[in-house]
């Protein structure tokens, strides 16, 4: 175990919450930013939060509504906030952001730009920090880690000295942390597994039954690599945590909140009815179809099930209409 850092945790969803938890247990002091002042407020009076997990104790967790008093003076800013925010709350991170702080992203999303989280971080951060970035991912669902279930994710970073420290700063008896120098490998597999989740929950909506859902995961996972090598990525992070692992948790896990949307669109309801459906928790596969779609053209790569779900989401098409067409393709060789 790395010695005591002072650490701020940008966002106060259920993965803030979850991994705030996990550093907190590490005997590291921990300030969560929240954005709405009033959730910072009912954080501290309760010792919990008070709108996601709010089962969970937080014993020591100290929140606060001041984006710079949670990153001054910190050893380790954690930026868990959604995708499409993430560049505005690096921009004002970063005139607050101490030279030698651990910045760590676990935000799992590519910009609406199509632009994953490091080069979104790379753009709004000083460049004197770029080194100090580390980015975590993998299979890990929040109320499981606050469980304290056996969890195994990976952090990437481009400089080993950071990496080990990341790794040991998170490490607990039960979440255990490898270590990567593949950013866009371990960022691409995060990102795009959540859009191949709303495809297998989709399926699962249908009653499509195993055959199908396998299926989707197999080629979901194929289609991932292909994008990752194409942006420099190393093929075998696809096989690892932030790729396979991470695709098999949210393409059957009940906890996933992207399955959900999927199934729930597999079932007859509206995009709009589940998302109301999941109570202000964000489902990061939405939004990332568009953006991995626009990221997808400009690589010139075919990815044939982001790009129907795209159509179920944003063209309104009918999911066993899509099913069909995705069926339908000429035929090939699977490796091509």
């Amino acid at each position: 175990m790395t010695a005591s850092l002072r650490c701020g945790v940008l966002g106060a969803g259920s993965f803030g919450t979850a991994l705030a938890s996990v550093l907190l247990k590490g005997d590291h002091s921990v300030t969560m930013w929240c954005f709405e002042p009033g959730h910072a407020d009912e954080i501290n009076e309760a010792g919990r939060n008070t709108r996601y997990m709010t089962d969970f104790a937080l014993p020591g967790l100290r929140a606060t509504s001041s984006l710079p008093e949670a990153v001054a003076g910190q050893d380790l800013v954690l930026f868990v906030s959604p995708s499409h925010v993430t560049r505005l709350v690096a921009r004002e991170a970063s005139e607050h952001v101490e030279p030698g702080s651990l910045l760590v992203c676990a935000t799992k999303g590519i910009e609406s730009s199509g632009e994953t989280m490091d080069e979104v971080l790379r753009e709004e951060l000083p460049e004197a920090v770029h080194s100090r970035l580390a980015y975590l991912s993998g299979p890990s669902f929040a109320r499981e880690v606050l469980e304290e279930h056996p969890t195994a994710v990976v952090v990437a970073g481009r400089d080993d000295e950071v990496v080990d420290v990341v790794q040991k700063a998170f490490a607990r008896p039960f979440f255990r942390v490898y270590g990567s120098h593949d950013v866009t490998g371990v960022e691409l597999g995060g990102a795009v597994k959540n859009i191949i989740a709303i495809a297998a929950g989709c399926s699962d909506g249908l009653g499509f039954g195993h055959n199908a859902r396998a299926a989707i995961i197999t080629r979901g996972l194929a289609e991932m690599s292909r994008l990752g090598v194409a942006c420099g990525a190393e093929p075998l992070t696809f096989m690892g945590l932030a790729g396979m692992g991470d695709l098999v948790l949210t393409c059957t896990g009940d906890l996933s909140r992207n399955r959900t949307v999927g199934k729930g669109l597999g079932s007859g309801m509206t995009l709009a009815e589940v998302t109301e459906s999941l109570g202000g928790q964000v489902a990061e596969g939405v939004r990332t179809t568009a953006s991995t779609t626009l990221l997808a053209q400009k690589m010139g790569m075919e990815m044939p099930l982001v790009e129907g779900v795209r159509q179920v989401l944003y063209d309104d098409r009918d999911p066993r209409e899509v099913v069909a067409q995705l069926m339908g393709r000429p035929l090939k060789r699977e490796l091509d």
